[in-house]
């Protein structure tokens, strides 16, 4: 073991009469994807690895690995995990599951023989509640950002009405507009994600493409954006957020000043991610066809789509129920 492995994995070269663990197998899985999985999810699963399965059941023999020992190993991430021990999210813990089952899998198509159904423990979660901007909201939000079209409150307008995700709007350039088609094409993405090999820092930027095949995507623009954009352009280029090549704005910087924006706007203080669960809303509302609202929200399948980020309003609810009028009126 070279010694840049040793600082990835910092556990000491298994003894052939030692007993297999956890942490054998989990360690060999990891390196095996480290060349297949971008960046930042390889980083993904490092971080749920030696955060919390192999301290906590990286040294478990692999022979007496059971059901109970990882039903527990749950139940203790749930109540009492994190680094305050107040207990990890659902979605954490389901994460950290969805890893295990991949150590699993990895260990079983090695020959290595699987001590129960690791699939058969699932971890609830709970659908969290997606705040949508109402009507009112938003045409409040839209007229701050007109009076107040600065670079990054362009983004925020142009995110209001594509569906952009905020890595997304993070990494989008002027060049990737074409004022002739009165498109907009998604080809990048931006976030932050953990180091673990420079200790002076904790994390970094990076540019890559987006999260999936799907999200890339071409985007029609409506032709009030496509004018103001072509208001705004003059002779900048690079970045959308500020107007350079050598300047950009990350994610977490961006999110702040959204919040400032809606304070000033009047508007309740929601995250940045609601701006595109309100695209998605407000064009079903105007009866969008679904297949087509899925392309551009850079989806794999209308499911997603309908099932995360679709939130009839209760007038809509009305409208639609109206409709059994008919019906009625028929007797």
């Amino acid at each position: 073991m070279t010694e840049n492995e040793r600082k990835i994995y910092p556990y000491p070269e298994p003894d052939a009469r030692a007993p297999v663990t956890l942490a054998d197998h989990a360690e060999k899985w990891l390196n095996s994807v480290k060349w297949q999985v971008k960046e930042s999810t390889y980083m993904k699963y490092w971080n749920l690895l030696y955060s919390y399965i192999i301290p906590e059941m990286g040294s478990i023999g692999w022979d007496v690995l059971n059901r109970e020992t990882v039903e527990l190993f749950c139940c203790r991430m749930r109540s009492s995990g994190g680094r305050k021990q107040g207990g990890l999210s659902a979605k954490t813990v389901s994460d950290v599951m969805s890893v295990l089952r991949r150590i699993f899998s990895y260990a079983d198509d090695h020959g290595a023989a699987v001590p129960f159904n690791i699939a058969s423990i699932t971890v609830k979660k709970e659908p969290g509640e997606m705040k949508v901007l109402t009507v009112k909201e938003q045409d409040r939000l839209y007229q701050y950002l007109k009076e107040n079209l600065t670079d990054r409150n362009l983004g925020i307008l142009i995110c209001m009405f594509t569906g952009l995700r905020l890595g997304e709007i993070c990494a989008l350039k002027w060049e990737d507009i074409s004022f002739s088609e009165h498109t907009l094409s998604v080809q990048r993405t931006m976030q932050r994600i953990q180091t673990k090999d420079d200790p002076e820092r904790k994390t970094k930027i990076i540019v890559t493409s987006p999260k999936s095949g799907s999200s890339i995507r071409k985007i029609p623009i409506p032709r009030e954006l496509i004018r103001i954009l072509f208001s705004c352009r003059g002779t900048k280029k690079g970045y959308i957020l500020t107007g350079r090549e050598d300047a950009y704005v990350e994610p977490r910087t961006m999110e702040r000043h959204f919040a400032k924006v809606l304070e000033k706007a009047g508007v309740a203080r929601v995250n940045f991610h609601a701006l595109r669960h309100t695209f998605a809303t407000r064009c079903v509302e105007m009866e969008f066809d679904v297949k087509s609202l899925s392309e551009i929200l850079g989806h794999a399948n209308v499911n997603i789509t309908l099932n995360r980020y679709v939130h009839p309003t209760m007038e809509l609810k009305r409208r639609n129920m109206q409709k059994l009028s008919v019906l009625l009126a028929v007797g």
